[in-house]
């Protein structure tokens, strides 16, 4: 990831102004403000402003005045009751912005969540920078035969090279192309939000993010998921670190809740209750449909559960 000797100066500028506040602060999110967290090869994710804390979820939920005289242990019960009884009002009196750079084609499932503010920068008026996203092998697999929005087996070596090289090659013409449309030597030079047409998805882009503690958890939990496409899950789980570091409580009933949860339909609950009951139970007569089997299965095998050992 190329960070200019201007962007390092500026961070550090940022990083090196203190001021006091009367306003709920984040000890931990302090340490990291304005902090770059690389993410695949030219990427990154960094906090530039945030409001709020634990303390300020639980003085929504209470309607109080201040920290009042609750210990510690009573905040984090409390937090704990509203995650596990999903009262998410009091999330959204936590806010975060971020500065993001990531690739094109990452933003535009990221852009999917729309209950968020977002200014990207805008390649009608400034011109872009020479950086693409190039997968490494280790994340290069074929088409999956089950899923049609995953990936299967990992590609040879020798087919990984061949398509790491088609990658960096069609990136460099496409660029230079990009530059020459643009170039004025001679010709009248295209405007810039023509000549951008031509450039691949995979180019990064850059914005910032600025949402609530709710929704974020809800980008995290749809995006940090094993199902995700890795390009966006390696920065849903940076976030879900700085989440950690932001309002620990939170994280922590978060991932206990909902990352580490789950969430049954009335079949599943009802398979389970005859599970428990020692009953042996197929999908057949579970009153599942075989794909919602496999997924209960799944739900079972991630709580070390197993209709094997109830039966």
């Amino acid at each position: 990831m190329a960070i200019s000797a201007d962007q390092l100066a500026q961070i550090e500028a940022q990083r090196g102004e203190s001021r006091p506040t009367r306003r709920a602060v984040s000890a931990g999110l302090e340490d990291i403000l304005y902090q770059i967290q690389p993410v695949l090869d030219h990427g990154f994710v960094r906090v530039v402003d945030y409001l709020g804390n634990d303390s300020s979820i639980v003085q929504a939920a209470r309607v109080s005045y201040g920290a009042g005289t609750k210990k510690a242990h009573d905040d984090e019960g409390l937090i704990r009751y509203l995650m596990r009884h999903r009262h998410t009002t009091p999330f959204e009196m936590c806010e975060i912005k971020l500065h993001v750079k990531l690739p094109i084609f990452v933003a535009r499932q990221w852009i999917r969540h729309r209950t968020a503010n977002v200014n990207e920068y805008s390649a009608r008026y400034s011109i872009l920078d020479k950086e693409f996203y190039i997968p490494s092998p280790d994340n290069l697999a074929a088409q999956s035969t089950g899923n049609a929005q995953g990936r299967e087996q990992l590609l040879p070596p020798d087919e990984a090279e061949s398509v790491i090289a088609t990658f960096r090659e069609d990136a460099a013409t496409a660029y230079n192309h990009y530059e020459e449309l643009l170039s004025d030597e001679g010709k009248t030079g295209l405007a810039r939000e023509l000549a951008r047409m031509n450039l691949p998805a995979n180019i990064y882009t850059q914005w910032y993010w600025k949402t609530d503690l709710h929704n974020l958890f809800r980008f995290v939990a749809l995006r940090a998921d094993a199902h995700a496409q890795y390009e966006i899950r390696v920065y849903a789980e940076t976030i879900g670190q700085i989440i950690g570091q932001w309002v620990p409580l939170a994280w922590s009933a978060f991932t206990d809740y909902e990352i580490g949860g789950a969430h049954l339909s009335a079949a599943q609950l009802n398979c389970l209750r005859r599970m428990l009951d020692g009953e042996d139970v197929s999908q057949q007569d579970s009153g599942m449909s075989p794909r919602e089997w496999r997924e209960f299965n799944e739900i079972l095998k991630k709580s070390s559960i197993s209709s094997n050992s109830m039966s």
